[in-house]
């Protein structure tokens, strides 16, 4: 399940970031995770968008910040549609905002950025040429990406209604959660992986689990100001959080959120030297 080679609709396909210094920002994440970089952009086009590599997979991307723009730097999730002009005016019927309307990247594919109802953002990405993240889930790469909001009910009815996705409550151990199933996921992971459905069942997955395509979690005031917006949050898989965690600070990051265990992963939450926050967890079915 490492290696892919595009995604099926409804499935988040792949994440980057805008920064301020992205040149700054690959040496910081090409030190954390390995990754080697491509810039992509066209000679004199006057930014850069550096395509990360693990294995000579593309993986993630650092990419420039227009410089209009002051807020802070934010990990960017894209969601696989057959039509980015489609998926917009459906989530705009959903009651969600099209922040910025359906346009071409090159010969890569076509994208927009929307907003649901509460504001959380994302974008879409209908593919050309690029066909996603090639290498998902194995140390160094993209594991999950999590929609951080208030208000469940409203993100179930939108998300269910742009994409098909199922919230499905799951208790493991002390870990309780909201999964976002796509049913009929599991058949193309399956046929990616075959028995992989009796591999998660072994290390005691929750009924659901082979559907997973990310996660929801509330927002309360211990987790973040009462202000703070709703928003997406990008997950990497490492081989050792706490160690991670030790490497992000010494490179000038952040430890947000120290080391915990929930259920069977580890996890941290972290912040770039320019501020863009991220999470690392480890996965031990012990």
């Amino acid at each position: 399940m490492f290696e892919r080679d595009g995604y099926p609709p409804s499935v988040p396909c792949w994440v980057d970031t805008a920064q301020p210094d992205p040149v700054a920002a690959t040496e910081f994440y090409g030190a954390l995770f390995g990754w080697e970089f491509e810039d992509r952009m066209p000679a004199g086009a006057g930014g850069h968008y550096f395509v990360a590599k693990l294995r000579g997979r593309d993986v993630a991307a650092v990419g420039s910040r227009p410089q209009e723009t002051d807020s802070t730097p934010v990990w960017n999730t894209y969601i696989w549609v057959e039509s980015a002009d489609d998926a917009a005016a459906e989530a705009k019927d959903a009651g969600g905002t099209v922040l910025v309307e359906p346009f071409d990247v090159l010969d890569a594919g076509r994208m927009a950025v929307l907003a649901d109802p509460s504001g959380a953002v994302f974008s879409v990405w209908q593919a050309n040429e690029h066909k996603g993240a090639q290498l998902v889930n194995e140390a160094g790469t993209w594991n999950w990406s999590d929609l951080n909001t208030r208000d469940l009910d409203g993100s179930k009815a939108f998300y269910g209604a742009l994409f098909g996705w199922e919230a499905q409550s799951v208790k493991v151990g002390e870990f309780d959660g909201t999964m976002w199933r796509l049913p009929g996921y599991a058949e193309v992971l399956e046929a990616l992986e075959p028995g992989l459905r009796l591999r998660q069942a072994e290390h005691g997955a929750p009924v659901g689990f082979e559907d997973a395509i990310g996660w929801m979690i509330p927002m309360t005031s211990g987790q973040s100001a009462e202000d703070a917006p709703p928003y997406w949050s990008v997950t990497f898989a490492v081989d050792g959080t706490d160690a991670i965690a030790d490497q992000a600070a010494q490179l000038g990051g952040t430890i947000i959120v120290a080391p915990f265990d929930a259920g069977p992963v580890r996890v941290a939450v972290l912040s770039d030297p320019q501020g863009a926050i991220f999470s690392v967890n480890t996965f031990d079915p012990r």
